[in-house]
């Protein structure tokens, strides 16, 4: 069976500690490999490893950076159908939506493309007498990033391409569940030109982490994952003096108007709501029409759409809309989130639970599943149940609707569908949540823009990718400066001034 290592040092090296974690093909059930976890100290390796390449790499001047960078987004568009199929082997998306999870991982790859620009900082001439003031972005050195099973490509390039271009070295702890596509970027990025030594993947469980929360030489920490884990590298990152950046859980609502086009708003509920299995952080979750006429209405046009959705391994190529969950546990999770629905009251319109593929028995499988007549007090309303399980909650008006994302913990993404810009306007400019669609389901920001929630999605004060990624990886330093010339006799004992 294969055994999957950590990449330190520009190669692929074996574990040491002995202990392991499986890695499940999600279609079959089968363990297909086994990927070594890391004992804190081999982790602490891999940052003095990075420590040291830091320093060569940070005195890189950006734009030769940048041309790194260059090369790597070459070199994902030339892999993109080894990247995919590896990825969905190992978490069972579609091949369409494995490519899509390269894809924006290398849009933002090639967004730190323009990082001569953005590590640009600002000159006053003439601030004072002779004086002359400016400012540099600088990289902060070594750091990290924990990243979720759900995107294994995508996220970590949006974490690990803006902290290169900045000039750091990188730690990537990857999910241990499916670890092979961020062995495969690393290698990629090698022979885009990085030094051996700037990126280094290192695979494990609790202990890694929480020795990454505790590095002294690690400055910042980037990751994504549920709330409480969130909420706990959050605290102790920020104990150690770290600079951390938290991205936690979802319950994204679709808010549907009365003159919403139905049909378009039932296109993009099944899509955003079933993609992935719905193993996605802006999965549409809640549908939240407005009336009861609407929502019979969408009932109506969701149910056999709900009924006709075609799931299967990610090999029957085109023919699958969404493959399996990540794991037997996750599936059981899953299930008893409907169970619990419906013991609570909703009305199961469409029951996927029972779903069976021949040949796959023991897959992560299951049909999607539609709820109406969902309350706030359920728990398929207030948890993230991150599966195929889409909850219609009825609200009387435009007010009610809105109150429900509003009132809810998470704060990620929202959407309304809708014909009215007076409603729109409305609608994005009170709602207190992070990403915002009008008649766009899943408005995740291109990487020019900055993705974050709001509540107890997000902790920390800066967004990912766009402009706040790297200022999240640099800090600034300020030179006042003042040459012989303009220099008066004579010692100052008030505070300086610029007059």
């Amino acid at each position: 069976m294969e055994e999957i290592g950590h990449f330190i040092n520009g190669k692929r090296v074996a574990g040491k500690s002995g202990r392991f974690g499986e890695v499940f093909n999600p279609a079959t059930g089968e363990v297909q490999a086994k990927v070594a976890l890391a004992t804190a100290d081999e982790l602490r390796e891999a940052v003095e490893i990075a420590e040291k390449a830091q320093h060569a790499w940070g005195a890189t001047n950006p734009q030769r950076r940048a041309r790194v960078m260059m090369k790597f987004v070459g070199l994902l568009n030339r892999d993109m159908d080894k990247l995919a199929e590896t990825l969905s082997r190992e978490h069972g998306k579609t091949i369409p939506d494995a490519k899509g999870d390269v894809i924006r991982g290398l849009e933002v790859a090639e967004f730190c493309i323009g990082a001569p620009h953005l590590m640009k900082g600002e000159y006053t001439e003439g601030a004072g007498p002779g004086i002359d003031m400016y400012s540099m972005r600088q990289p902060l050195g070594v750091v990290a990033g924990i990243t979720p099973f759900n995107f294994p490509a995508m996220i970590p390039m949006w974490k690990f391409c803006v902290a290169l271009a900045a000039g750091n070295a990188f730690i990537l702890k990857p999910s241990e569940r499916n670890p092979s596509v961020p062995i495969m970027l690393a290698e990629l990025m090698l022979e885009a030109g990085l030094p051996a030594g700037v990126l280094n993947v290192v695979n494990g469980d609790k202990e890694s982490v929480d020795a990454i929360l505790d590095d002294p030489i690690i400055q910042a920490i980037g990751f994504v994952g549920s709330t409480a884990i969130a909420e706990y590298v959050y605290t102790r990152g920020c104990a150690n003096g770290k600079r951390v950046q938290c991205f936690g859980g979802a319950k994204n609502h679709m808010i549907i108007m009365p003159d919403a086009d139905l049909d378009l708003a039932a296109d993009a509920l099944i899509g955003a709501g079933y993609g992935a299995a719905g193993e996605r952080c802006m999965a549409i979750s809640v549908a939240v029409p407005v009336g009861d006429e609407t929502a019979d209405r969408l009932i109506e046009k969701l149910a056999p759409r709900v009924e006709g959705l075609k799931v299967g391994p990610y090999t029957a190529g085109n023919d699958v809309d969404f493959g399996p969950v990540i794991t037997a546990q996750a599936l059981q999770r899953i299930k008893g989130l409907v169970a619990s629905g419906v013991e609570q009251g909703a009305k199961l319109v469409v029951d996927g639970r029972d779903f069976n593929l021949q040949g796959y028995e023991n897959g992560n499988f299951m049909g999607g599943c539609l709820f109406d007549n969902v309350t706030r007090d359920m728990d398929i309303y207030k948890e993230e149940i991150f599966g195929p399980v889409l909850s219609v909650v009825r609200a009387k008006t435009y007010e009610e609707a809105i109150d429900l994302p509003m009132s809810h913990e998470y704060g990620n993404g929202t959407a309304i569908y809708t014909r009215d810009g007076d409603t729109a306007r409305d609608f994005a400019s009170r709602i207190n949540i992070g990403m915002i669609g009008v008649n766009v389901p899943i408005p995740v920001p291109l990487a020019y823009h900055s993705f974050g929630g709001w509540k107890r999605s997000a902790f920390g004060d800066l967004n990912q990718h766009g402009t706040d990624g790297f200022k999240f990886y640099t800090r600034t330093k300020t030179v006042t400066a003042r040459w012989p010339s303009g220099v008066k006799e004579g010692a100052e004992f008030s505070i300086p001034t610029m007059d």
